[in-house]
């Protein structure tokens, strides 16, 4: 049976009528006759010549549907992609439901938090309605306590869907999302200490204000990388 290496395996690209091959855990399958395979790409997302051994953990059929295609070698082992860590492993059989990894669920909510923290504020800003500037303090401690669930569930799906592989995507959402649960964190604080920290807008109470209004974009920016990583851009 014939072995490839990555090198090898990426000419069955699908593309000018090639053969569209795809490997999963050490095995080569030829999936050409598959009508969601055309042109070498599945959803729109996932490219023909590719080891899927990390991706399929997060596709919604299990992976003995590549079975249904002749297999046709072998992926050399030092081209393999890393086996799924044993603990995640067990885990995953005591708890199937975490195959549908929850961070795609858990995420929308420090977003949700951190734009109404900003919204309630400028909202005060505009009619000086207190109860607006209370219910801004109420959505940053919640935006708190979710950003740190999504973090969370977010490292656990680039471990189990990415094998922790060092991605630009992930690196920058990573980053992002520290930052926002710092400045969630020392704006939660400094209004507990101040509490009338927007009433008055100098000094350092604009600082204040300032970081508030940057959760917007922050998250933004955290919420344009997740996309980019579920529904990546066809380069032409």
């Amino acid at each position: 049976m014939q072995e490839f290496d990555i090198a090898e395996l990426e000419k069955f690209d699908g593309n000018n009528g090639r053969p569209v091959y795809v490997a999963h855990k050490g095995k080569v399958y030829d999936v050409s006759n598959s009508k969601l395979w055309k042109n070498g790409l599945h959803m729109k997302r996932h490219h023909a010549g590719n080891d899927l051994t990390a991706d399929i953990q997060g596709a919604p059929h299990e992976p003995d549907v590549l079975e249904r295609y002749p297999q046709v070698g072998i992926l050399k082992k030092e081209a393999m992609e890393l086996e799924i860590p044993q603990p995640l492993t067990w885990l995953l059989e005591k708890v199937p439901m975490l195959r549908r990894h929850p961070h795609p669920m858990t995420v929308h909510f420090p977003i949700v938090f951190s734009f109404s923290t900003t919204i309630f504020n400028i909202l005060y800003l505009i009619t000086g309605i207190k109860s607006l500037e209370i219910t801004a303090l109420h959505s940053l401690g919640a935006g708190i306590l979710f950003t740190a669930v999504a973090i969370v569930t977010g490292l656990y799906t680039w471990w189990l869907n990415y094998m922790a592989k060092p991605l630009r995507a992930v690196n920058i959402k990573l980053t992002f999302a520290l930052i926002l649960l710092a400045v969630q964190i020392i704006t939660f604080i400094w209004r507990l200490k101040v509490p009338h920290v927007m009433e008055s807008i100098q000094g350092a109470n604009l600082i204040y204000l300032l970081l508030i209004l940057s959760l917007f974009p922050i998250v933004v920016v955290i919420g344009w990388f997740g996309a980019f990583l579920t529904f990546p851009v066809e380069k032409d």
